[in-house]
This record gives structure tokens, sequence and C-alpha cells, in this order.
């Protein structure tokens, strides 16, 4: 309740003994202040300095500040050690993107037979291609230009089997060759499938174990199991995909003895089976760029996975 109005006025504060010496002090100051600045407009002041400008308050204030919480310094990050920036350096990765887009073209020598060790087969195929006629082999190159960017943000050497610069192939024995020549640390092999409609999902091919003239897989058997499993997992992870509904028994994970790229190969090695061409809900994955790009970054993870360790 108050009482105002002309009957009653209300107590008045008593003054303090302090407050007329106070107001002397305060107006001998002011003109103190306003003549220090005008020094200091005139001899490092910015006439015009936004916040963060060299020489003004806001950039004084925010050189001093501390990493936000929650957001470490440059100095402070882990990306910045060698080994996490760049896990894979000095590792050499070959890819090797199935098939060759000008195939067609040269049936008389990719129909050739070469030598894959076990027995004598084509040089190579022109692959499968979707209901529409997208072939194959531009899937597995594009998907292969992606990985590589990948793997060499990571750190990797990367080579290609082919990058579209031959006029076919190469064949099956030299896909093997390239890798083992450059002493691979890890090499895949890039495919879709042509498999009837209704059979769907990726599946991953490891070598078994060969020892018959030219091909001796029995050192790789182990090594690209590891590869294979540890691409298997990221790729389902990072794609979304099933492993394969007729091949794998559920597990995406297939070894053949038959394939000329695995049995003559001396490195580390598996195929990848991205998904069935001839299915079309697997086709509306693999003719999508922003899946590609998830194929290549689960086969890019499940590569520094396996060599990492």
């Amino acid at each position: 309740m108050s009482y105002t109005g002309p009957d009653f006025e209300p107590p008045q504060p008593r003054r303090s003994p302090l407050r007329r010496p106070l107001t002397v002090a305060v107006a001998a100051l002011v003109p103190g202040a306003l003549l220090g600045w005008g020094v200091y407009a005139a001899v490092g002041g910015s006439d015009d300095g936004a916040p963060g400008d060299a020489g003004s308050p806001a950039a004084s204030s925010a050189a001093a500040e501390p990493p936000t919480a929650g957001k470490p310094s440059p100095s402070d990050s882990p990306g910045d050690s060698p080994s996490d920036a760049a896990p894979l350096k000095g590792k050499v990765v070959v890819i090797d993107p199935g098939h060759n887009p000008t195939n067609f073209e040269h049936a008389s020598d990719i129909n050739r037979k070469v030598n894959v060790g076990t027995h004598w087969k084509e040089c190579d195929t022109t692959g499968t291609a979707t209901n529409a006629g997208w072939p194959e082999a531009k899937f597995t190159l594009d998907v292969a230009h992606r990985l590589r960017t990948l793997l060499e943000e990571r750190g990797a050497t990367v080579k290609l089997t082919q990058d579209g610069d031959r006029a076919y192939g190469p064949c099956v024995d030299e896909r093997a060759h390239i890798g083992n020549e450059a002493h691979a640390d890890a090499a895949i092999s890039i495919h879709a499938d042509g498999s009837g409609a209704g059979n769907r999902g990726f599946h991953v091919i490891m070598p078994g174990a060969v020892h018959d003239g030219d091909a001796d897989t029995r050192a790789i058997v182990a090594p690209s199991a590891q590869l294979g499993e540890s691409v298997a997992g990221d790729f389902a992870r990072v794609t979304g995909s099933e492993p394969s509904n007729y091949l794998g028994d559920g597990t995406g994970l297939v070894t053949r003895t038959d394939l000329g790229g695995l049995n003559l190969s001396t490195v580390p090695k598996v195929f990848i089976e991205c998904g069935n061409m001839r299915d079309s809900e697997d086709v509306a994955r693999l003719t999508s760029g922003s899946w590609r790009q998830k194929a290549a970054q689960g086969m890019s993870e499940g590569i520094v996975s396996f060599l990492r360790g």
C-alpha cells in the first residue's frame, strides 16, 4: 500500500555527507578521460575499425580469449598429429575399376584368353549394365575416383589399374600384376553385379587358397579375409545397404578361387560387388551420386581400418 497525494509527503532520504565531494571528483575526472581517449585515437586507434580489426579493442579482446568450451584450439586438436592427420602416409592402395567403358569396341582383344593360374579365361568382359543401359564400367570408374580422393586425403599413395585412359582392359592378369608391382598394402576391385531381379545387396569376394601354376594365394588369404571383413562392415554401416540375399549366406562375404585378379595377386586384395544392376531397388542406389559417395566412403573407412590394424 502506498500513500501519495497533497496531504502526504513520503519521507526523503538522508543526504550522504560524501555526496558533494564525489560529485566534484567525478566532474574532475571526465575531462581527463576525454583527453586520454583523444590521445589513443590520435596515436593508435582505428577510425573505422570493425570488430576484429587489428588494433581495435574488439581484436585485443578476441586475441586474449581462451578457446571456446568444447572446441579445442588448433594446437590441442588430435587431428593435428601426423598419425591422425595422415593415417595412411607411406601406404600404397591400388584401386581396380572393373571393366572398361570402351571394352565393347574391342571384342577380339578382350576375348583372347590369358592364364589365371588355375585355368585360362577371357582377358576381360564388357561388364553388366542397368536395364536402362547405364554400364557397370562407368559406375566402377566413378566410385574409383571418389575412393581415390578419400584415400589420398588420408595420406595414401593411390594407383588405379585404369583411368579411362586405355582403349580396353587391362586384362585380368595385368590388373593383378599392377597391384603386385606397386607393392600395394591393399588392393580393391570395384564391381556391380548382373544377377536376376529380386537378387539384391552387396558382397565382398575374397581369395581362397590357390597353389597352381603362376597362382599362389596362400600368403594373402588371411590378410585378404581381414580386409574383406573390414570393408564389408564399413560399407554396410555407411551406405545402409544389406548384404547379398543370394550369395554369402547373409554375411556379405564370399570366397572364390576362379578369379584371375585374385589368384595372381601377391598383395591383400578383395573384390566388391556393390549391388545388382538388374534389380530396381539396387539400381536406385547405384545410379545415385550421393549413394556412390557413401559407397566410396564405406570402402575407404574399411581400408583405413585394415591398414591401421
